[in-house]
């Protein structure tokens, strides 16, 4: 499942976040990448645990705790701290898979990366090239969001960022271990939420409510890993 989450901040957020990393002093993106991935990744980065990546990405989790589409859809067990990258003047990460468990710096706890999430600093207007390609089983997917939007796919899925020609494009990027590990059971579950909530919007006291409430939550109980 791969599904677009707008307007996680505002554009007045954006701005000032984007402000603060032109100023930012970067670092080699490959501090962070694997021995497979450090050979196709070409980019800058935040070092892990930088002031200003603790603090975008604490206030880039505390946005999606409240956000329903992302709580219903990730079904969030734990998550690695959100990190930082760049890529400006030909950057670009070739195709690759994320390794499938991070350790945070400084921590003895791992995380399953189910999901794989990007948020966009920069707009589409500011750069050229810089597309996140996704292949799924509909085919390759080029995503460009607006400022302040995410994208969350499977962390299983092959993907890459093209060349940036011109400008730069500023993102967070993060994984999440999910309390539901399978891709399709997540998207059944997540289908059936939506389900109910628009049921409950339109026909709030239909009797066959409590009984799809009680089957999705069946079906959580089911497979469910804590």
């Amino acid at each position: 499942m791969l599904l677009h989450i707008p307007g996680v901040f505002t554009r007045d957020e954006v701005g000032r976040i984007r402000q603060a990393l032109e100023q930012a002093d970067w670092a080699d993106g490959k501090i962070t990448a694997g021995y497979q991935s450090a050979k196709a990744k070409h980019n800058l980065q935040l070092p892990e645990g930088h002031p200003l990546a603790r603090e975008i990405g604490e206030a880039l989790l505390e946005r999606l705790w409240q956000n329903p589409l992302f709580m219903s859809a990730a079904l969030p067990h734990k998550v690695f701290p959100p990190l930082i990258n760049c890529y400006t003047a030909g950057g670009s990460f070739d195709f690759h898979i994320d390794n499938a468990v991070r350790q945070p710096k400084g921590s003895a706890e791992r995380v399953r990366t189910d999901l794989s999430s990007t948020l966009f600093f920069s707009d589409p207007e500011d750069y050229d090239g810089g597309e996140l390609e996704i292949q799924d089983t509909y085919g390759v997917q080029r995503i460009k969001l607006p400022a302040g939007d995410l994208v969350l796919y499977p962390g299983t899925s092959l993907h890459k960022v093209n060349p940036v020609t011109r400008g730069t494009r500023y993102a967070s990027f993060f994984w999440t271990q999910s309390l539901v590990r399978e891709d399709s059971q997540r998207a059944l579950l997540f289908e059936m939420d939506g389900a109910i909530q628009e049921l409950t919007r339109d026909v709030p006291e239909h009797p066959s409510l409590i009984r799809l409430t009680g089957t999705y939550h069946n079906l959580l109980r089911r497979w469910v890993e804590v």
